[in-house]
C-alpha cells in the first residue's frame, strides 16, 4: 500500500480486555463517512471532533450516536485518488478526527479488523466496499414511486380521506405505509378491528388501484396478555426465542409500546428466524402486505436496561465508555450482560437490526412471491443487501431539511443507496414553505416518503390546498418521468456495487472546490439536484464543475462563464433547480399517478451532448418486481451512444418479453451546434413536422419505434 494512506506507529496501539485504541494518520482532511450520525457537513470537520457508534433509539441530534453503526470512511488524497477503510467491529466505539490530520479509533471489545479499499476513484471505493460487505439489493420498481405514511391517522376513515384528496389532486403516489396505530393496542401481528375495521378490504382495494401497502412491525412482544390470547408471545416462549438475562435462561423483560412488559426476540438465533417467518407468513393471510417496515430495532427499550436493573459489573460498566449519548451502554436498551445466541449483548447489541433484516427480507419474498421491500431503522455494515433505510425521527426544521442531503450521501457510501428522510419532518408541525421545499427535495430522495408523528398536523402534499398540490404534483411528475434512469442506476448499483446518489466530489474529484459541497447532489453521474434549503430563499447558489451543463426545464446550456464557479440561479416557490450534465443520455418515460400505469407509457431519451458532441447512457428494464430477474436474464438492457451526429442503440440483452409492447416516442437532444437539415431513423427519413429545433441547440424528435428495436438515428 502506498505510504501515507494508512500509517499507524505501534506506539499508538493499546490492546487490552475492554479497551482497544489505534491511531492512524490520513493523507488529507477530505474525509467522509462514519455513521450513523446527523453530521452538519459531508466533508468532516477534523478539529478534534469525536463521534460515537453504538445503535440507539435517538432522534437525529448533533454528535449523538443514532440508529445504525458504520465504522467506514473514505479519504480523498492530495493527488485526487481516493481510498476507503472499514473497521469491522460491532462493539461500542468512537473515532476522533484530528487536524494533523489523523484518526483515533477506540472500541470496548472485539478485535481491530481493518479492511482497506484502494479505489482509486470514489466510485471504485464504494464498489470494492460492497464487494466485501454485500451488494445493495435490487428494489422493486413500485418502491421508487412516492410513498405516504403517518403515525396518527388514528382510523381508517382519516386514511381514506387522505387517499381521496391525493386522488383529487392527481398527485403521483404508489405506496401507503401503516404505522403502529393500525395495530390493536400496539400489538404486533394484530390490527385494530374498531378504528381500522375493514383494513384488509381497504388494502386489497389499494392493490386493485395499482398501489402497494407496507406494514410496520416492532421487535418487542408483550408478555402480559391473558393466557391463550396472544400467540406471538406463546409461540416464542415455547420455541425459546428471546434475548435472556445474564443467567442465559430467563427472558430479559423491558417496556416498550405494547401494554404491560415486553420480551425481545433474539434474531441471531435460528429458532427465532423460524418463529418470525411463521408469524409473518400467517400475517400475510390477515393483511395483504407488499412490504414490511421494521422499526425500533436497535433494540429500543423504554428503560435503562431490563428489570430489575443492570448488575454492577465490568461488562455493564466497562472502564472506558465511548462518546455515546448518556454515556451508558444500557440507556434505552438492554443490559450489556444480557445473553444472545451469539454471546453477550455487549458484543452483539449493534447487530440486532442487521440480524432482523435478512429473515424479514426472506419472508417477504416468500409471502409475496415478489421482490422484497424491507425498511429498517437500525442498520450495520452490509444491511443494504436486504434493506432500505430512512434517516429516522427527524424534525420539521430547515436544519433537518439541509442535513438530510448529507445523510443520503453518506448512506450511499455505506452501501445502502435506497435511502431517504421523512419528507416535511417527523417531529413538530411543519410549515407551508418548509413542507413545499421538502416535497421538492424529497421528490429526488431514492426512497421518497412523507411521514410524520402522532399529535402533529397532517402534512401530505394534498392537505395544503391547490397551489401546494400543483407544485408537488409537477415535481413528482419529474421524478416519475426519470424513474427509468433511477431504476437503471439501481441496477448498476446492484450488479457493480456503486452509488445511486453521489456528491459533486464523487464525479469531479480533482476539483478541490467540490470536496466541501453538500447542498447539491447527483443522481448517478449526470443529473444534478440543487434544492432550496433556506427559508424565504427564492434563488440558490449553485457550483458548476468543469463540464457542459443544461437547465432541465429549458434545455438551455449553462453559460460557460459559470463553469468552475458559483452562480446564483432563480428558484421561485414552484421550482427546484435541476441540471443535466453533458455527455450523458437519460432514459425517461411519460409519468402517471402510479408506476403501475407509468410503466406502460412511451419512453423517451434526453441526450445531453458534451463539448465534443458526444453522449452515452443505458436503460435497464424488467417486470419490476420478480425475484432474481438479473440472475435469470429476464431483462432488457440497451446501451445508447451519440457521436458524429448520430444515435446508435445496442441491445445488450433482450430477455424480457414485456418490453415488446413498449415504444419510444420522443428523443430530445441538448447542445447541438448546428441545426440539422435532415433526420433519418434506421435509414428512413423523418418528416419535418416531427422535428422541432430551437436556436438554443435543443432539438425534439417525435418518433414511434419499438423499445426492442435497435435505433440508428442520423442527423445531416
Amino acid at each position: 500500500m502506498p505510504p501515507g494512506r494508512w500509517d499507524s506507529p505501534l506506539v499508538d496501539l493499546f490492546f487490552s480486555n475492554q479497551f482497544l485504541q489505534i491511531t492512524t494518520t490520513v493523507p488529507s482532511t477530505s474525509v467522509y463517512g462514519f455513521g450513523e450520525h446527523e453530521h452538519p457537513t459531508f466533508k468532516h470537520n477534523m478539529d478534534f471532533v469525536t463521534y460515537g457508534m453504538f445503535s440507539r433509539d435517538q432522534a437525529p441530534t448533533s454528535f449523538a450516536n443514532l440508529y445504525g453503526v458504520h465504522p467506514f470512511y473514505m479519504c480523498v488524497e492530495p493527488d485526487s485518488n481516493a481510498h476507503g477503510v472499514l473497521l469491522l467491529n460491532s462493539n461500542a466505539q468512537d473515532v476522533t478526527l484530528s487536524p494533523n490530520p489523523s484518526l483515533i479509533f477506540r472500541t470496548v471489545g472485539g478485535i481491530l479488523d481493518f479492511y482497506l479499499f484502494m479505489g482509486p476513484t470514489p466510485e471504485n471505493v464504494v464498489q470494492q466496499y460492497t464487494e466485501a460487505i454485500g451488494r445493495p439489493h435490487m428494489p422493486a420498481y413500485w418502491s421508487l414511486g412516492f410513498q405516504l405514511s403517518r403515525w396518527g391517522y388514528g382510523s381508517l376513515d382519516v386514511l381514506k380521506e387522505t387517499v381521496d384528496r391525493m386522488k383529487h389532486y392527481d398527485i403521483p403516489y404508489d405506496v401507503q405505509h401503516f404505522d403502529i396505530d393500525y395495530m390493536e393496542r400496539r400489538l404486533d401481528f394484530t390490527y385494530d378491528k374498531v378504528n381500522f375495521a375493514g383494513l384488509p378490504e381497504f388494502m386489497k382495494e389499494m392493490k386493485k388501484n395499482g398501489k402497494h401497502n407496507v406494514v410496520i412491525l416492532d421487535p418487542f412482544i408483550t408478555k402480559d396478555e391473558e393466557p391463550g390470547t396472544y400467540r406471538p408471545y406463546e409461540l416464542g416462549q415455547e420455541m425459546g426465542v428471546w434475548v435472556n438475562n445474564s443467567d442465559g435462561v430467563t427472558p430479559a423483560v423491558g417496556r416498550a409500546w405494547p401494554p404491560g412488559d415486553s420480551v425481545f426476540p433474539d434474531y441471531t438465533n435460528p429458532r427465532t428466524v423460524e418463529w418470525w417467518t411463521q408469524l409473518c407468513l400467517e400475517f400475510k393471510d390477515v393483511l395483504d402486505y407488499d412490504g414490511i417496515w421494521i422499526d425500533m430495532n436497535e433494540p429500543s427499550n423504554f428503560m435503562r436496561g431490563q428489570y430489575p436493573g443492570c448488575a454492577d459489573n465490568e461488562i455493564n460498566n466497562p472502564p472506558y465508555i465511548p462518546r455515546i449519548s448518556d454515556r451508558s451502554l444500557a440507556e434505552k436498551t438492554l443490559c450489556p450482560d444480557s445473553k444472545t445466541y451469539l454471546g453477550d449483548h455487549y458484543n452483539t447489541h449493534s447487530l440486532f437490526g442487521w440480524a432482523q433484516t435478512e429473515p424479514t427480507f426472506n419472508v417477504v419474498q416468500q409471502a409475496t412471491g415478489k421482490r422484497a421491500f424491507v425498511l429498517s431503522r437500525s442498520t450495520f455494515v452490509g444491511s443494504g443487501k436486504h434493506s432500505a433505510h430512512w434517516l429516522g425521527d427527524n424534525f420539521s426544521q430547515w436544519k433537518d431539511l439541509r442535513r438530510s442531503v448529507v445523510g443520503i450521501l453518506e448512506f450511499n457510501l455505506f452501501g445502502i443507496p435506497y435511502v431517504g428522510a421523512d419528507i416535511c419532518g417527523f417531529n413538530y408541525n411543519t410549515t407551508y414553505e418548509l413542507c413545499l421545499r421538502w416535497m421538492q427535495l424529497g421528490s429526488f430522495y431514492p426512497f421518497s416518503r412523507n411521514h410524520n408523528a402522532e399529535g402533529n398536523s397532517e402534512q401530505d402534499p394534498a392537505v395544503f390546498g391547490d397551489a401546494f398540490a400543483k407544485i408537488s404534483r409537477a415535481t413528482l411528475r419529474i421524478r416519475y418521468s426519470l424513474l427509468p434512469y433511477l431504476y437503471t442506476l439501481f441496477y448498476e448499483s446492484h450488479v457493480y456495487g456503486g452509488t445511486v446518489v453521489r456528491s459533486l466530489m464523487h464525479e469531479f474529484t480533482s476539483d478541490q472546490e467540490t470536496h466541501g459541497i453538500d447542498t447539491a447532489f447527483l443522481w448517478g453521474p449526470a443529473f444534478m439536484i440543487a434544492p432550496v434549503l433556506e427559508e424565504g430563499a427564492r434563488s440558490v447558489t449553485v457550483y458548476f464543475p468543469e463540464a457542459q451543463w443544461f437547465d432541465y426545464y429549458t434545455g438551455l446550456k449553462v453559460p460557460s462563464a459559470w463553469k468552475k464557479s458559483y452562480a446564483t440561479v432563480s428558484a421561485p416557490l414552484n421550482k427546484i433547480p435541476l441540471y443535466i450534465r453533458g455527455g450523458y443520455i437519460l432514459p425517461q418515460q411519460a409519468p402517471a399517478t402510479t408506476t403501475t400505469e407509468s410503466r406502460l407509457n412511451p419512453f423517451g431519451l434526453i441526450i445531453a451532448l458534451d463539448e465534443q458532441g458526444q453522449a452515452s447512457g443505458s436503460l435497464f428494464w424488467d417486470d419490476g418486481d420478480s425475484i432474481d430477474t438479473i440472475e435469470k436474464e429476464n431483462y432488457f438492457l440497451a446501451k445508447y451512444t451519440f457521436s458524429k451526429g448520430s444515435l446508435k442503440t445496442e441491445i445488450v440483452k433482450n430477455g424480457y418479453r414485456g418490453a415488446d409492447t413498449l415504444k419510444y416516442n420522443k428523443i430530445t437532444i441538448l447542445g447541438l451546434k448546428l441545426r440539422p437539415q435532415a433526420v433519418s431513423l434506421n435509414g428512413r427519413s423523418i418528416r419535418g413536422d416531427a422535428v422541432s429545433y430551437e436556436m438554443s441547440g435543443k432539438l425534439v424528435l417525435r418518433i414511434s419505434a419499438p423499445l426492442t428495436q435497435e435505433l440508428n438515428i442520423k442527423f445531416y
